[in-house]
Protein backbone atom coordinates (compact mmCIF):
# COMPACT_ATOMS: atom_id res chain seq x y z
CA UNK A 1 0.00 0.00 0.00
CA UNK A 2 2.87 2.36 0.79
CA UNK A 3 4.25 1.78 -2.72
CA UNK A 4 0.93 2.80 -4.25
CA UNK A 5 0.82 6.03 -2.26
CA UNK A 6 4.42 6.80 -3.19
CA UNK A 7 3.68 6.31 -6.89
CA UNK A 8 0.59 8.53 -6.66
CA UNK A 9 2.65 11.23 -4.97
CA UNK A 10 5.22 11.32 -7.75
CA UNK A 11 2.54 11.35 -10.42
CA UNK A 12 0.85 14.32 -8.77
CA UNK A 13 4.20 16.05 -8.26
CA UNK A 14 5.12 15.82 -11.96
CA UNK A 15 1.70 16.94 -13.13
CA UNK A 16 1.70 19.98 -10.89
CA UNK A 17 4.93 21.23 -12.45
CA UNK A 18 3.82 20.79 -16.06
CA UNK A 19 3.41 24.07 -17.93
CA UNK A 20 1.28 24.81 -20.95
CA UNK A 21 0.74 27.26 -23.77
CA UNK A 22 -2.97 28.08 -23.95
CA UNK A 23 -4.95 29.89 -26.58
CA UNK A 24 -7.84 30.05 -29.00
CA UNK A 25 -7.98 29.86 -32.79
CA UNK A 26 -10.62 31.97 -34.57
CA UNK A 27 -11.50 33.09 -38.09
CA UNK A 28 -11.72 36.69 -39.43
CA UNK A 29 -15.16 37.05 -37.78
CA UNK A 30 -13.76 35.86 -34.42
CA UNK A 31 -15.70 32.60 -34.69
CA UNK A 32 -13.89 29.61 -33.14
CA UNK A 33 -12.27 27.05 -35.44
CA UNK A 34 -12.60 23.50 -34.12
CA UNK A 35 -10.04 20.77 -34.93
CA UNK A 36 -7.35 23.22 -36.07
CA UNK A 37 -3.83 21.81 -35.98
CA UNK A 38 -1.46 23.42 -33.44
CA UNK A 39 2.15 22.20 -33.24
CA UNK A 40 5.78 23.06 -32.64
CA UNK A 41 7.50 23.30 -36.01
CA UNK A 42 9.77 20.36 -36.78
CA UNK A 43 8.50 18.08 -34.00
CA UNK A 44 5.86 15.49 -33.14
CA UNK A 45 4.53 17.77 -30.36
CA UNK A 46 1.04 18.78 -31.47
CA UNK A 47 -2.58 19.15 -30.46
CA UNK A 48 -6.00 20.13 -31.87
CA UNK A 49 -8.46 22.85 -30.90
CA UNK A 50 -11.73 21.81 -29.24
CA UNK A 51 -15.25 22.87 -30.26
CA UNK A 52 -14.66 26.32 -28.77
CA UNK A 53 -11.41 26.77 -30.70
CA UNK A 54 -9.36 26.40 -27.50
CA UNK A 55 -6.09 24.48 -27.28
CA UNK A 56 -3.53 23.48 -24.68
CA UNK A 57 0.00 22.67 -25.84
CA UNK A 58 2.73 21.42 -23.49
CA UNK A 59 5.29 24.18 -22.97
CA UNK A 60 8.85 23.23 -23.92
CA UNK A 61 11.00 26.19 -22.75
CA UNK A 62 14.17 24.91 -24.43
CA UNK A 63 12.47 24.33 -27.77
CA UNK A 64 12.84 27.63 -29.59
CA UNK A 65 10.53 26.78 -32.46
CA UNK A 66 7.54 28.62 -33.91
CA UNK A 67 4.07 27.36 -33.03
CA UNK A 68 2.32 26.60 -36.31
CA UNK A 69 -1.47 26.76 -36.65
CA UNK A 70 -3.14 25.28 -39.71
CA UNK A 71 -6.72 24.63 -40.79
CA UNK A 72 -8.12 23.42 -44.10
CA UNK A 73 -9.16 26.35 -46.27
CA UNK A 74 -7.21 28.92 -44.22
CA UNK A 75 -3.76 30.44 -44.48
CA UNK A 76 -1.29 28.78 -42.10
CA UNK A 77 -0.09 31.09 -39.31
CA UNK A 78 3.20 31.01 -37.39
CA UNK A 79 3.59 32.29 -33.81
CA UNK A 80 7.22 33.16 -33.11
CA UNK A 81 6.79 34.71 -29.66
CA UNK A 82 4.77 33.16 -26.82
CA UNK A 83 4.84 32.68 -23.04
CA UNK A 84 2.94 30.58 -20.53
CA UNK A 85 1.48 33.73 -18.94
CA UNK A 86 -0.14 34.86 -22.19
CA UNK A 87 -3.42 33.48 -23.52
CA UNK A 88 -2.96 33.46 -27.28
CA UNK A 89 -5.67 34.48 -29.71
CA UNK A 90 -4.68 33.34 -33.18
CA UNK A 91 -6.72 34.61 -36.10
CA UNK A 92 -6.66 32.68 -39.38
CA UNK A 93 -7.65 34.26 -42.67
CA UNK A 94 -9.42 32.35 -45.40
CA UNK A 95 -7.29 31.09 -48.26
CA UNK A 96 -8.86 32.40 -51.45
CA UNK A 97 -6.51 30.34 -53.57
CA UNK A 98 -4.32 33.25 -54.59
CA UNK A 99 -1.42 33.03 -52.18
CA UNK A 100 0.83 32.76 -55.19
CA UNK A 101 -0.22 33.59 -58.68
CA UNK A 102 1.09 30.72 -60.76
CA UNK A 103 2.29 31.76 -64.20
CA UNK A 104 3.42 28.77 -66.21
CA UNK A 105 6.64 29.63 -68.00
CA UNK A 106 7.90 27.44 -70.77
CA UNK A 107 11.51 26.39 -70.61
CA UNK A 108 13.65 23.81 -72.32
CA UNK A 109 13.36 21.21 -69.55
CA UNK A 110 10.45 18.83 -68.98
CA UNK A 111 8.57 18.63 -65.67
CA UNK A 112 9.87 15.08 -65.26
CA UNK A 113 13.48 16.29 -65.50
CA UNK A 114 12.92 19.16 -63.07
CA UNK A 115 11.02 16.93 -60.63
CA UNK A 116 13.94 14.50 -60.56
CA UNK A 117 16.29 17.30 -59.46
CA UNK A 118 13.73 18.56 -56.93
CA UNK A 119 13.35 15.15 -55.30
CA UNK A 120 17.08 14.55 -55.20
CA UNK A 121 17.76 17.81 -53.37
CA UNK A 122 14.59 17.88 -51.25
CA UNK A 123 14.09 14.24 -50.25
CA UNK A 124 17.68 13.11 -50.82
CA UNK A 125 19.17 10.16 -52.64
CA UNK A 126 19.94 7.93 -49.66
CA UNK A 127 18.10 4.63 -49.25
CA UNK A 128 15.55 6.38 -46.99
CA UNK A 129 15.20 9.40 -49.26
CA UNK A 130 14.55 7.29 -52.36
CA UNK A 131 11.68 5.48 -50.61
CA UNK A 132 10.02 8.67 -49.35
CA UNK A 133 6.80 9.59 -51.20
CA UNK A 134 5.18 12.98 -51.83
CA UNK A 135 1.46 12.18 -51.98
CA UNK A 136 0.40 15.48 -53.60
CA UNK A 137 3.26 15.91 -56.05
CA UNK A 138 0.95 17.69 -58.53
CA UNK A 139 0.72 20.68 -56.15
CA UNK A 140 4.41 21.48 -56.73
CA UNK A 141 5.20 24.22 -59.26
CA UNK A 142 8.68 23.99 -60.81
CA UNK A 143 10.32 26.90 -62.63
CA UNK A 144 13.73 27.09 -64.29
CA UNK A 145 15.04 30.60 -64.93
CA UNK A 146 17.15 30.38 -68.09
CA UNK A 147 18.81 33.74 -67.38
CA UNK A 148 20.02 32.97 -63.85
CA UNK A 149 20.30 29.16 -64.29
CA UNK A 150 18.20 28.59 -61.16
CA UNK A 151 15.55 25.96 -60.50
CA UNK A 152 12.85 27.03 -58.03
CA UNK A 153 9.89 25.20 -56.53
CA UNK A 154 6.65 26.48 -54.96
CA UNK A 155 3.52 24.96 -53.46
CA UNK A 156 0.28 26.68 -52.42
CA UNK A 157 -0.69 23.69 -50.29
CA UNK A 158 1.27 21.82 -47.62
CA UNK A 159 3.13 18.85 -49.04
CA UNK A 160 1.98 15.53 -47.60
CA UNK A 161 5.02 13.28 -47.35
CA UNK A 162 5.19 9.66 -46.21
CA UNK A 163 8.48 8.18 -45.05
CA UNK A 164 7.86 4.44 -44.66
CA UNK A 165 11.48 3.77 -43.69
CA UNK A 166 11.36 5.98 -40.58
CA UNK A 167 7.66 5.58 -39.80
CA UNK A 168 6.59 9.21 -40.21
CA UNK A 169 3.96 11.15 -42.11
CA UNK A 170 5.16 14.71 -42.64
CA UNK A 171 3.13 17.85 -43.28
CA UNK A 172 5.55 20.27 -44.97
CA UNK A 173 4.90 23.95 -45.71
CA UNK A 174 7.42 24.71 -48.45
CA UNK A 175 8.78 28.24 -47.97
CA UNK A 176 11.78 28.19 -50.29
CA UNK A 177 13.53 25.81 -52.67
CA UNK A 178 16.28 26.60 -55.15
CA UNK A 179 19.08 24.85 -56.98
CA UNK A 180 21.70 27.10 -58.57
CA UNK A 181 23.47 25.82 -61.69
CA UNK A 182 26.63 27.26 -63.23
CA UNK A 183 25.34 26.91 -66.81
CA UNK A 184 22.02 26.42 -68.61
CA UNK A 185 21.68 22.79 -67.60
CA UNK A 186 20.17 20.28 -65.17
CA UNK A 187 23.37 18.27 -65.08
CA UNK A 188 24.20 17.45 -61.43
CA UNK A 189 27.86 18.31 -62.11
CA UNK A 190 26.79 21.90 -62.91
CA UNK A 191 25.15 22.47 -59.51
CA UNK A 192 26.79 25.20 -57.43
CA UNK A 193 24.49 25.05 -54.40
CA UNK A 194 21.04 24.00 -53.28
CA UNK A 195 18.81 25.22 -50.48
CA UNK A 196 15.34 24.53 -49.10
CA UNK A 197 13.38 25.76 -46.11
CA UNK A 198 9.93 25.20 -44.67
CA UNK A 199 7.79 24.31 -41.68
CA UNK A 200 7.45 20.67 -40.69
CA UNK A 201 5.03 18.65 -38.59
CA UNK A 202 5.79 14.99 -37.93
CA UNK A 203 3.16 12.36 -37.25
CA UNK A 204 4.35 8.94 -36.13
CA UNK A 205 2.70 6.15 -38.14
CA UNK A 206 4.85 3.22 -37.01
CA UNK A 207 7.33 2.57 -34.20
CA UNK A 208 8.30 -1.08 -34.47
CA UNK A 209 11.79 -2.17 -33.38
CA UNK A 210 12.78 -2.32 -37.07
CA UNK A 211 11.70 1.30 -37.56
CA UNK A 212 13.47 2.45 -34.38
CA UNK A 213 16.75 0.96 -35.62
CA UNK A 214 16.38 2.81 -38.92
CA UNK A 215 15.73 6.08 -37.09
CA UNK A 216 18.95 5.66 -35.15
CA UNK A 217 20.72 4.90 -38.42
CA UNK A 218 19.34 8.13 -39.92
CA UNK A 219 20.32 10.12 -36.82
CA UNK A 220 23.94 8.98 -36.69
CA UNK A 221 26.12 11.26 -38.77
CA UNK A 222 23.29 13.76 -39.40
CA UNK A 223 23.49 17.55 -38.91
CA UNK A 224 21.34 17.15 -35.76
CA UNK A 225 23.85 14.63 -34.40
CA UNK A 226 26.74 16.98 -35.24
CA UNK A 227 25.19 19.98 -33.46
CA UNK A 228 24.25 17.96 -30.37
CA UNK A 229 27.81 16.64 -30.14
CA UNK A 230 29.26 20.11 -30.76
CA UNK A 231 27.40 21.75 -27.85
CA UNK A 232 28.12 18.81 -25.53
CA UNK A 233 31.80 18.47 -26.47
CA UNK A 234 31.46 14.89 -27.71
CA UNK A 235 34.15 13.95 -30.24
CA UNK A 236 35.95 10.70 -31.08
CA UNK A 237 36.61 8.00 -33.66
CA UNK A 238 33.17 6.46 -33.14
CA UNK A 239 31.52 9.87 -33.48
CA UNK A 240 32.76 12.97 -35.31
CA UNK A 241 36.43 13.82 -35.69
CA UNK A 242 37.55 17.31 -36.71
CA UNK A 243 40.26 17.95 -39.30
CA UNK A 244 42.07 21.16 -40.26
CA UNK A 245 43.91 21.11 -43.59
CA UNK A 246 43.91 17.33 -43.57
CA UNK A 247 45.21 16.91 -40.02
CA UNK A 248 43.28 15.80 -36.94
CA UNK A 249 42.77 18.82 -34.69
CA UNK A 250 41.50 19.51 -31.18
CA UNK A 251 37.98 21.01 -31.35
CA UNK A 252 38.59 23.02 -28.16
CA UNK A 253 41.18 25.06 -30.08
CA UNK A 254 38.48 26.22 -32.50
CA UNK A 255 35.15 26.26 -30.63
CA UNK A 256 34.10 27.92 -27.38
CA UNK A 257 30.67 26.75 -26.22
CA UNK A 258 28.77 28.76 -23.61
CA UNK A 259 25.48 27.64 -22.06
CA UNK A 260 22.94 30.45 -21.99
CA UNK A 261 19.43 30.45 -20.53
CA UNK A 262 17.74 28.44 -23.26
CA UNK A 263 20.40 27.92 -25.90
CA UNK A 264 24.11 27.45 -26.51
CA UNK A 265 26.41 30.12 -27.89
CA UNK A 266 29.19 28.72 -30.08
CA UNK A 267 32.12 31.02 -30.86
CA UNK A 268 34.29 29.96 -33.80
CA UNK A 269 37.94 31.03 -34.01
CA UNK A 270 38.59 32.79 -37.31
CA UNK A 271 41.06 31.05 -39.61
CA UNK A 272 43.63 32.52 -41.96
CA UNK A 273 42.08 31.75 -45.33
CA UNK A 274 44.41 31.15 -48.29
CA UNK A 275 41.82 32.25 -50.83
CA UNK A 276 39.57 35.30 -51.06
CA UNK A 277 36.20 34.79 -49.38
CA UNK A 278 34.86 37.68 -47.31
CA UNK A 279 32.17 35.58 -45.63
CA UNK A 280 34.21 32.54 -44.67
CA UNK A 281 35.28 32.37 -41.01
CA UNK A 282 36.44 28.76 -40.79
CA UNK A 283 36.06 25.39 -42.49
CA UNK A 284 36.91 21.89 -41.35
CA UNK A 285 36.90 18.33 -42.54
CA UNK A 286 34.59 15.97 -40.66
CA UNK A 287 35.04 12.22 -40.39
CA UNK A 288 32.15 10.29 -38.89
CA UNK A 289 32.55 6.75 -37.55
CA UNK A 290 35.88 6.43 -39.33
CA UNK A 291 34.53 6.35 -42.90
CA UNK A 292 32.07 9.15 -43.74
CA UNK A 293 33.82 12.30 -45.01
CA UNK A 294 32.21 15.74 -45.00
CA UNK A 295 33.12 19.42 -44.84
CA UNK A 296 31.55 22.00 -42.54
CA UNK A 297 31.88 25.71 -43.31
CA UNK A 298 31.16 28.56 -40.88
CA UNK A 299 30.31 32.02 -42.24
CA UNK A 300 29.96 33.74 -38.87
CA UNK A 301 32.14 33.94 -35.76
CA UNK A 302 29.18 33.10 -33.52
CA UNK A 303 26.26 30.73 -33.99
CA UNK A 304 23.48 29.64 -31.63
CA UNK A 305 22.20 26.10 -31.14
CA UNK A 306 19.26 25.00 -29.00
CA UNK A 307 19.50 21.95 -26.68
CA UNK A 308 17.67 19.85 -29.28
CA UNK A 309 20.53 20.23 -31.76
CA UNK A 310 18.68 22.75 -33.89
CA UNK A 311 20.97 25.36 -35.44
CA UNK A 312 19.35 28.76 -34.85
CA UNK A 313 21.85 30.35 -37.28
CA UNK A 314 21.22 28.01 -40.20
CA UNK A 315 22.35 30.39 -42.96
CA UNK A 316 25.75 30.77 -41.28
CA UNK A 317 26.71 27.09 -41.59
CA UNK A 318 26.86 24.87 -44.66
CA UNK A 319 27.83 21.26 -45.25
CA UNK A 320 29.19 19.32 -48.19
CA UNK A 321 30.17 15.71 -48.64
CA UNK A 322 28.46 12.73 -47.02
CA UNK A 323 26.45 14.69 -44.45
CA UNK A 324 24.69 16.77 -47.12
CA UNK A 325 23.12 13.64 -48.64
CA UNK A 326 20.84 13.46 -45.59
CA UNK A 327 17.87 15.56 -46.70
CA UNK A 328 14.19 15.43 -45.69
CA UNK A 329 14.09 11.66 -46.29
CA UNK A 330 16.57 11.23 -43.42
CA UNK A 331 15.24 14.02 -41.20
CA UNK A 332 13.91 13.25 -37.72
CA UNK A 333 11.74 15.36 -35.40
CA UNK A 334 13.73 17.84 -33.32
CA UNK A 335 12.54 16.07 -30.16
CA UNK A 336 13.98 12.74 -31.36
CA UNK A 337 15.69 10.79 -28.59
CA UNK A 338 14.97 13.40 -25.90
Amino acid sequence: MRLHYLLLYFLCFNFSFAQYIKGRVVDDLNQPLAAANVYYEGTTLSTFTNDNGDFILVYEPQLKRPIVVSYIGYVTTYVESYTISEHLTIKLTQDIGALREVVVKKDKFSRKEKMAIFKEHFLGKTAFGLKTIIENEDDIVLEYDEETFMLKAYANKPLVIVNPSLGYKINYELVDFEVQFSILSLNPHAIKRSYYAGYTRFEEIENSSRILKKREQAYRGSPMHFYRNLINGIWGKNDFQLFLRGHLTNPSNHFTVTKEADRYKVDIKRQKIDFENDNLVAFFGLLFDGNENSIVQFNAETIYVDPYGNNLSSRDVSFSGFIQFKRLGDTLPLNYGL
